[in-house]
């Protein structure tokens, strides 16, 4: 290991870090954002009466998606078998947001973190794409870590 980056090799390569001597445990993340839309616009979400359809259930499917195939867009990400996506909406009318959350679980050898934030920010792009036709200033906003668990470092709560 190189200065104790673990995705180098003594010789400043890039390298996916050796997990074969891990145990497996179960492991849990979840990630939130939240989606800033016009009034106007998240009432037409809300109504169904976007260009482009359903746009909740369309973003939950993109986030699952997304967290199935995180390794395929993270250089270093090991792929890894989920046992369970779930993407969630909250949505704030007075605000005129849609807070996405996204969990993650596997039993396996390295945790989820990646897995929830690809998804959580797949399903808030593709509120985005739905939602573009009709509001262009739509801000995507305070992605983060608010839970993991599992593995040698345990319990993160970010509450």
């Amino acid at each position: 290991m190189s200065d104790g980056f673990s995705h180098m090799d003594g010789d400043g390569n890039a390298r996916m870090v050796d997990v074969s001597a891990k145990d497996d445990s179960l492991r849990r993340a979840v990630v939130r954002c939240v989606v800033r839309l016009a009034p106007e616009t998240l009432n037409l979400l809300m109504q169904n009466a976007l260009p482009k359809g359903d746009v909740l259930t369309t973003a939950k499917v993109a986030g699952i998606l997304a967290a199935k195939r995180t390794a395929d867009m993270i250089p270093m990400c090991h792929p890894l078998p989920i046992s369970h996506v779930d993407i969630r909406f909250t949505v704030q009318q007075a605000a005129s947001t849609i807070e996405i959350e996204a969990e993650v679980r596997t039993t396996y050898k390295t945790g989820v973190e990646m897995e929830a934030l690809v998804a959580a920010q797949i399903a808030a792009a593709t509120i985005y794409d739905m939602c573009k036709a009709v509001q262009k200033d739509i801000v995507i906003d305070n992605c983060r870590l608010v839970f993991k668990s599992g593995g040698k470092s345990g319990t993160f709560s970010a509450e």
